[in-house]
This record gives structure tokens, C-alpha cells and sequence, in this order.
């Protein structure tokens, strides 16, 4: 099982039932031009070399593995490591999949880039990737998001980018990525749009997922360097679930290791109030892919909640779903509450400031290590908590 799912997709996209590419006839041109060149980007080692170069020295890797000795031993279980992805420029491992991507577009005479963005991290990564290439940056936010991360919103101008406000629906990523799509329907000859997670028509889900698998290949072999083996569990939180599937790809072989996505758990388990799809949904197409989605009873997108922007979504990428009913990976949801609780309690214990998004893997993690004394947990720290110090104040108002 474990290697036929780490040769997927297939030559069509599709990750069992899932994956495929539902779009209008307009951009099945555009998505075969892409494809393409990046299975030759793929096979030539110049493209890797420039890779490599750009990702070491403009972007900071290799991200460095991070026992939590103190946080353990408050914990009195499990022993925490932490994938520290939150060290690379621009603040995520956002930036990963932006100069693969921004790369990719450089070799395709492409100059105009469109991008959506929750947390703002995608969009702060695409603003630098696009300030380094020389591209004409146009960044969709939904306007809650805009609030919510501000911050961010004035990283991305600063470096040169337009953000562009959604007012539709939720105002969150769900309208961004909608008006993104309708931005590149229009304008995909010039245009290129860099989507942010592993999600979306084929081939982004596996193109994403490849410009983030060094996440994978760097943790498992600096786990084994450290450790003398493998990890017991890979904990990471799950939006699109571009990180979580970047650390987890190359450790699918690897039957021993337990792999756990955390969603967003909200503030309750009502349709509206949460983004966990594994537990309150059911498959559907959304922006161009077939997986789980939460729907209501006629079918209808049903709006999200979730204290972190970045897993404030409707849907998941496609190769999660795969990896669920596979049992290959589980998929556990975390409340807001709880989240807001693991930035305070890893902030104290090791004097890291992990993002929302990435508390949600530190929460169940904290939850899991009581009780797995002598095992050994990978955590997939996505992002920092910079750009939520706004989320803070109005959650935690006893620190002023």
C-alpha cells in the first residue's frame, strides 16, 4: 500500500477517486502547458541545481530539528522534536513552493503572477519570490483575512505586491482563491497562477507537494542522524495541507512511522463553525479537485471558522483524502481554544512563537504525550506566530 500511494497520481491527477481537474475548457490548455514544463523542469538538473541554490541561500535551508527538552519534560511523555520551518525567510514554508513555482515561470516567459492567500504567508512568500524574479505580483485576500493578518498585508505591498480585497462570502480563503481563479480564466495567457497549497486542478497538487517534500527528505534524515531512527508519529495541521503532505511524502514507505493531520477544530462541531473535512464532511469538487468537502444537505460550499486564516478552508488537498481512507494517515481536528493554549504553553516552554496554524499540530501533540512515554514525536512547526500577534491580543487580553 505505502508504495503504491508514494507513486501517485496518476498520468490524469487522481489519487484514488480523488485529484482529477475540473475546470472550464479555457484553462485545459493552460494546465497542460504547465504541466509539461514542469516535468521537464522535473527531469533537467540545471533547474534542480538553481533550486537547491535559491532555496539555500535566499530562502535559509536546511530548516534545523529541534528537540523541545523542556516542553518534554513538562509533558512527562513522548519526546518533541520540532521541524523548524518557521526559520525560513518570509516566516513559513510557504517559500518553498513560491521559488519552485517562480522558477518554474521564469523558464515559461510568463511575467504577470496572480496568487490567493489566508494567512498571508503564501502571499507575503509569493511577494518576495516575485520581487526576486521581476514579475508583476497580484495578491486576492479575503477581507476578514485582511484584518485578521495585517501585518502581512503590509509585507506584501512593501515588497512591491497589489493585494487585492474579496468581499464575497466569508471574506476568507475560500473567496480569495475564487477570485483568483476567475483573474487567471481571463488572463491566463499572460498570467500564471501560483496556488498556495496542494490542492486545486492537476497538476498543482503534485507540483506543490514536490516543492515541498524536502521538508520530508531534510527531517528524516536529520531524525536519523539525531536519533539513530525514525520517529514514531508525524504530527503537522492541515488547510490545503501543503506542509503536512511536504513532511509526510517521504516517510510513506516507512510503515512504522504514524502520520496525523490536525484540522481546524473552531469553536464547535456545527456546519459553519469549524474546517475539519474529515469529521463534518463528505467528498465534492471545489476550485478544480475532487476530495472531502464540507457541503450542506443540498450541496451548497458551507462557510468555515477557525481562529488561524491559514486552515480556514471548505477543502482539502486531494492526496490527504487518499491517505484517509487509506488509513495511511489519521486525520484529528483541534478547537481554536486549544490551539490558542499550545502557543502560550510552547512559548513559555521554549521560547518559540509557533504560527495558529501550527499550534494546532503543537496542541495534539501536547495532547498525545502524556501517555506515549518513550516514544519519540516529529512536529511540523509550519510557520511563526509574527503575524498573529493581533489574534493574541484579542485572545489572550490577560498579557495586554
Amino acid at each position: 500500500m505505502a508504495t503504491t500511494t508514494a507513486a501517485l497520481p496518476d498520468a490524469l491527477g487522481h489519487f484514488g477517486p480523488y485529484g482529477g481537474r475540473y475546470v472550464p475548457e479555457i484553462l485545459v490548455a493552460p494546465l497542460d502547458q504547465l504541466e509539461a514544463a514542469y516535468r521537464q523542469a522535473q527531469a533537467d538538473p540545471a533547474f534542480q541545481a538553481e533550486l537547491d541554490d535559491l532555496s539555500q541561500r535566499f530562502a535559509g535551508r536546511p530548516t534545523p530539528l529541534y528537540h523541545a527538552k523542556r516542553l518534554s519534560r513538562h509533558l512527562g511523555g513522548a519526546d518533541i522534536y520540532l521541524k523548524r520551518e518557521d526559520l525560513l525567510h518570509t516566516g513559513a514554508h510557504k517559500i518553498n513552493n513560491c521559488l519552485g513555482q517562480g522558477l518554474l515561470v521564469s523558464r515559461m516567459g510568463k511575467k504577470r503572477i496572480i496568487a490567493e492567500t489566508g494567512a498571508g504567508q503564501h502571499g507575503v512568500a509569493t511577494a518576495a519570490a516575485c520581487a526576486l524574479f521581476g514579475f508583476e505580483c497580484i495578491v486576492y485576500m479575503g477581507e476578514e483575512d485582511m484584518r485578521r493578518q495585517s501585518p502581512n498585508v503590509f509585507r506584501m505591498r512593501l515588497m512591491g505586491a497589489e493585494v487585492v480585497g474579496v468581499d464575497a462570502g466569508s471574506r476568507t480563503l475560500k473567496d480569495a482563491i475564487s477570485e483568483a481563479m476567475r483573474d487567471w480564466v481571463a488572463n491566463f495567457e499572460t498570467t500564471h497562477y501560483l496556488l498556495g497549497s496542494a490542492l486545486g486542478p492537476h497538476p498543482y497538487p503534485m507540483m506543490v507537494r514536490d516543492f515541498h517534500a524536502v521538508i520530508g527528505r531534510e527531517a528524516r534524515q536529520q531524525f536519523q542522524e539525531l536519533t539513530g531512527g525514525l520517529p514514531d508519529i508525524l504530527l503537522a495541521c492541515v488547510g490545503g495541507g501543503s506542509n503536512s503532505i511536504g513532511l509526510f511524502h517521504r516517510f510513506l514507505g516507512d510503515e512504522s512511522v504514524k502520520m496525523v493531520g490536525v484540522e481546524a477544530g473552531g469553536r464547535g462541531q456545527a456546519l459553519g463553525d469549524h474546517a475539519a473535512r474529515f469529521s463534518g464532511g463528505s467528498p465534492g469538487v471545489l476550485h478544480g479537485t475532487y476530495s472531502y468537502l464540507l457541503q450542506d444537505d443540498d450541496g451548497q460550499i458551507a462557510l468555515t471558522h477557525s481562529v488561524s486564516a491559514g486552515l480556514d478552508y471548505a477543502t482539502v488537498g486531494p492526496e490527504h483524502s487518499w491517505l484517509h481512507d487509506q488509513g495511511r494517515a489519521e486525520y484529528v481536528s483541534c478547537s481554536d481554544e486549544d490551539a490558542v493554549e499550545a502557543v502560550k504553553l510552547l512559548s513559555r516552554m521554549e521560547g518559540i512563537i509557533p504560527a495558529l496554524e501550527s499550534a494546532h499540530a503543537v496542541a495534539e501533540a501536547v495532547r498525545r504525550a502524556p501517555a506515549a512515554k518513550g516514544q519519540k514525536f516529529l512536529v511540523n512547526l509550519s510557520g511563526r506566530g509574527d503575524k498573529d500577534i493581533g489574534i493574541f491580543r484579542e485572545t489572550l487580553p490577560d498579557l495586554g
